[in-house]
């Protein structure tokens, strides 16, 4: 397979052929990987085998180092075997699969060789899938403010508290978790991550029922779980910095398959059919409305490739750029939402039973808000936007500077009264 690698055209073409002789073709209108409902952890043991079969190929890490399982080879590489594989039955791990490489992307820029060479090429067997520790019940948008504590007892490291709105952790293998090391120092000093077995002792996975039926989300309780300096990813009262990276791959900067096609789209293929099953394909608001909603999916598209180039070619400003996509995401899919249920009307919200597909349109509603809310909301990417794109200063902050310890004691003893 090595040679003629590096022409882009010639690996296309034995990766359409490969995919033509070892996975099934997804059928016409299925959704792809990510967009099924509720995730059982017997359907992710089926995708597993299908992961080690690409691994075993070459076609998984494909622009991962090869020292650590990966094909070292370029981005264009890994988007030409995406794009051949849209129409293919590719391993689906729901959330998982989209936290993965948020978290192994960034355990390549901060964890040890060592580390790295245990834990990412079994990631690209579907050995390991990784969840992220990282909110807590008290600390949202100010990640900075966590308490989950990591003390260090000997040879040991030992890890209390709890995390919560952690997409997939019920099925995930590891957490990639966050935890104050140091509590003397300003609060966004004293922090290290960990890699935490979901099934070790002292660790509960707790799925939390959403307001649309599932159990993506999950909160962790950790009693006394025991670690090791073999756990520890980055260094140790610097996790703040590996934060920084983790938050950019998960707002979509630097994710090499994410990068849409240029040229042109479908005609928002989801709001059609719903106009169609609801006999509103010929109505003028509709078809209006199905318009206003290809031309922000367009949009959106755009600017995310956009965004994509500018942060390739930036040294050094890749929070604050990915911030943009971010926050367009975040406003665009409540939109389209509320678009889906304005073209339903009351067809988005009753349908026939055994119809898979028909509750797509209530179920985006319920979840419009969640991409203004997960991965930073909203105001956090404004706030972004503004200080490290914009160069306007800071908003003003009382517990930036003053020992964390400092800031919990006084906020215990806050009454509320100026002094």
């Amino acid at each position: 397979m090595s040679e003629g690698i590096d022409d882009i055209g010639l690996y296309r073409e034995r990766a359409r052929a490969w995919l033509a002789a070892n996975l099934d073709r997804r059928p016409p209108g299925a959704p792809g990987p990510g967009a099924r409902g509720h995730m059982t952890v017997e359907f992710v043991a089926t995708q597993r085998p299908v992961q080690r079969k690409l691994y075993d190929a070459g076609y998984a890490g494909i622009s991962w180092p090869k020292e650590y399982g990966g094909q070292g080879l370029s981005a264009a590489h890994e988007r030409a075997f995406s794009e051949e594989a849209l129409d293919y039955q590719v391993p689906d791990f729901g959330v998982v699969a989209g936290t993965t490489g948020v978290c192994t992307r960034t355990m390549l820029r901060h964890a040890s060789p060592e580390f790295l060479r245990r834990h990412i090429p079994a990631v690209l067997r579907g050995d390991e899938l990784w969840a992220q520790f990282f909110s807590e019940p008290g600390a949202g948008s100010d990640l900075a403010g966590i308490t989950t504590r990591a003390v260090r007892d000997g040879e040991r490291w030992v890890l209390n508290g709890s995390k919560i709105w952690s997409s997939g952790a019920y099925y995930a293998d590891y957490g990639m978790c966050l935890a104050r090391t140091d509590w003397e120092v300003p609060k966004h000093r004293g922090l290290t991550w960990f890699a935490v077995r979901t099934t070790a002792p002292g660790v509960t996975v707790q799925p939390i029922r959403e307001i649309n039926g599932g159990t993506e989300f999950c909160q962790e309780f950790l009693d006394d779980v025991e670690l090791t300096d073999d756990d520890v990813i980055g260094e140790v009262n610097h996790g703040w910095a590996v934060a920084q990276t983790m938050l950019v791959f998960e707002r979509g900067g630097g994710s090499l398959n994410a990068v849409p096609r240029q040229g042109p789209r479908r005609l928002a293929p989801d709001l059609v059919e719903l106009a169609q099953r609801v006999g509103r394909d010929k109505d003028p608001v509709a078809r209006q409305l199905i318009a206003r909603a290809h031309i922000n999916d367009y949009a959106l598209a755009q600017l995310s490739r956009r965004v994509a180039g500018l942060m390739r070619a930036s040294a050094g400003n890749g929070a604050g750029l990915a911030s943009y996509a971010k926050l367009a995401l975040g406003t665009f899919t409540a939109t389209r939402a509320r678009l889906g249920v304005e073209i339903g009307r009351g067809g988005a919200l009753l349908w026939e039973e055994g119809r898979e597909d028909a509750p797509a349109a209530a179920t985006d509603y319920l979840n419009g808000r969640v991409m203004a809310i997960a991965g930073g909301t909203n105001e956090v990417q404004r706030n972004g936007i503004g200080e490290r794109v914009l160069g306007l200063p800071r908003e003003p902050s009382f517990d930036t500077d003053r020992p964390f310890s400092e800031v919990l004691r006084n906020a215990r003893n806050w009454t509320g009264k100026v002094v």
